[in-house]
């Protein structure tokens, strides 16, 4: 791709990566075959090759529009396009890219600012989150139906096992999860305890930054990603293993930390050995002695919903299935498996029209040969698909916890 960077953006870090990415795409188009935005509205500017010209536009130093940042903020930034390009481009962190320098020249509708900022407030903070949860749960019998959908029901958490192994590994508690879903974290200490590892929480961890990022807050994204780097850090020197990731979208973000925070003097080092240490609860368990975990219960038939954050920005498809498979469950076929669901973050909050319709697309392929539970990896994916079926949706590692 021709290309012609303005000299304002050019030298900068921005500017420099921008480059590097353009440098590699040839424009083909072969990555709107797999993007579920230009799948449902056909428009090209709804695609990847669409997406890159409009910020190649911005680099050049047209004026971005709202019209941009319209197309930008329907990308789900499922990285679908990742997998399937032959020349290797990193759209997400182009995207990421595009959309902070279209923010900072495109002044957004007031209701829409406000949205944002609540999310920014609420999301990335448990108390706060649980607050506003529990409140919703309390007036949840007088809400209309499409808003009841939304509130998950109360579910305890279960024992976390006391016994303490050689091996510790760190776990991320995050940030809606503890309340929608608290027996996630508590499930995967008690499947690594049956291999042998004990499964630290540390309290003042917190939000990975994800949502900051998706919102185009990436300082304020900086400062959660200083602050979990802070809370681990003594835990990493005493000799922890690893930090575990229950949630795939968190893990995504983790695992980049490195290049997040590259420039900073005070925390380059320490991000890149964070990177280094995390790894998806998936990855974890299937290193291990899978043997230990099967036993003569009649397994569960399922369906597998791989989010995308796992699939296609952590490179790990399929991994979910090789272990449930060797357990010995039952697994159903599932068409277009590589499609996204429109959980996205907070895109089922900003888009939920296309949002919904990708949920009752993924819907309709999982429950196809009838399963009697849908399994995913990311809170967001699971309460997303929750909304849109009466079929139980847990995480796998749950269903894992139940066998035992």
């Amino acid at each position: 791709m021709q290309y012609k960077i303005t000299e304002s953006i050019k030298n900068t870090s921005q500017g420099k990566r921008a480059e590097e990415i353009l440098s590699k795409c040839v424009h083909c188009g072969m990555c709107n075959a797999t993007c579920p935005t230009y799948e449902l509205l056909g428009n090209e500017l709804d695609g990847p090759r669409g997406r890159i010209y409009q910020i190649k536009q911005v680099l050049e130093g047209e004026q971005a529009t709202r019209t941009m940042q319209h197309h930008m903020d329907r990308c789900l930034t499922c990285l679908n396009c990742e997998t399937t390009c032959p020349s290797g481009v990193e759209y997400g962190k182009l995207a990421e890219i595009g959309k902070e320098l279209i923010e900072e020249r495109v002044d957004r509708p007031f209701l829409q600012k406000v949205i944002r900022k609540a999310l920014r407030q609420t999301l990335p903070f448990p108390s706060r989150f649980s607050l506003l949860l529990n409140t919703g749960r309390f007036f949840r019998p007088l809400l209309p139906s499409f808003l009841k959908s939304k509130i998950p029901v109360l579910h305890k958490p279960g024992i976390w096992p006391l016994a303490k192994h050689d091996r510790t590994m760190l776990v991320l508690g995050g940030c809606v999860q503890p309340s929608m879903s608290p027996n996630i974290n508590s499930a995967a200490a008690r499947v690594l305890d049956k291999l042998g590892i004990s499964l630290q929480l540390v309290s003042q961890s917190g939000c990975c930054g994800a949502v900051s990022l998706h919102l185009q807050a990436e300082k304020e994204a900086k400062e959660f990603m200083r602050a979990n780097i802070d809370a681990w850090w003594p835990y990493i020197v005493g000799g922890a293993e690893a930090i575990v990731v229950t949630a795939s979208g968190c893990g995504i973000i983790l695992k980049n930390y490195d290049e997040y925070l590259s420039d900073d003097p005070v925390y380059s080092d320490k991000a890149s050995k964070i990177s280094e240490l995390v790894k998806d609860v998936s990855e974890i368990i299937y290193d291990e002695n899978l043997s230990k975990l099967i036993n003569e219960k009649q397994k569960t038939k399922l369906a597998v919903h791989c989010p995308c954050s796992l699939q296609h920005g952590q490179k790990l498809p399929g991994l979910i299935e090789k272990i449930l498979t060797e357990i010995g469950y039952k697994l159903v076929p599932v068409k277009d498996s590589h499609l996204c669901c429109g959980s996205a973050g907070t895109y089922s909050i900003l888009q939920k029209t296309i949002s919904d319709t990708l949920r009752n697309n993924r819907i309709k392929a999982l429950e196809e040969e009838h399963p009697e539970i849908i399994v995913t990896a990311n809170i967001g994916c699971l309460h997303h698909l929750q909304a849109g079926t009466d079929r139980p949706v847990k995480h796998w590692i749950e269903v894992l916890d139940d066998d035992l």
